[in-house]
């Protein structure tokens, strides 16, 4: 598993799309998973500290958890399946049991920035499907590791939306808090 934390929501200036780009905190590799924008909302609001009136459904789901007494351990982002990435929300009930509840990335995520809970990424998943930021020229390069066929190289690969959708994001500022 990789530890990774939230670099940014961002939104796609050409087609409107969300993503929340996730960075591995021991690497200079990032993970951009398309998501919702109500989820990029929720977790966008959270982190910027914003006070809603109301709890939203993310927040609903903290308080419930926590009134039923139940430990968030920690989330992963453990699959990508046909173009879908896969997630599990980890925890421990007050009797001890332990729990792994299948969710989307998206809602695992604004669940886990609320709880204050660690976000990992299957190390597969990240090896395959990780951007990394090239330190010379800021430019993006697709992260191939052990994981990659022989003989296969990234010009082989179809890519389709997902290379378009990376190429549409803003990445200069990577480095920058937010």
């Amino acid at each position: 598993m990789v530890e990774v934390k939230i670099e940014s929501v961002r939104m796609s200036a050409r087609n409107q799309f969300r993503a929340v780009v996730l960075k591995d905190v021991s690497a200079n590799r990032y993970l951009p998973i398309y998501i919702g924008q109500a989820e990029a909302d929720s977790i966008s609001i959270h982190l910027a500290g914003v006070h809603v009136p109301r709890p939203l459904t993310h927040d609903l789901i903290v308080n419930i958890l926590k009134a039923l007494e139940v430990n968030i351990r920690y989330v992963i982002v453990n699959e990508l399946r046909e173009d879908t990435y896969y997630a599990r929300i980890v925890m421990r009930t007050a009797e001890g049991r332990d729990l792994s509840i299948d969710s989307r990335p998206s809602d695992a995520i604004a669940i886990a920035v609320r709880w204050g809970c660690p976000i990992f990424v299957d190390d597969e998943v990240m090896n395959q499907h990780a951007v990394v930021l090239e330190e010379e020229t800021g430019e993006e390069t697709e992260a191939r590791a052990a994981a990659a066929e022989p003989g296969a190289s990234e010009d082989d690969e179809d890519l389709g939306a997902f290379k378009d959708f990376l190429s549409s994001l803003d990445l200069d500022d990577l480095d920058k808090p937010r």
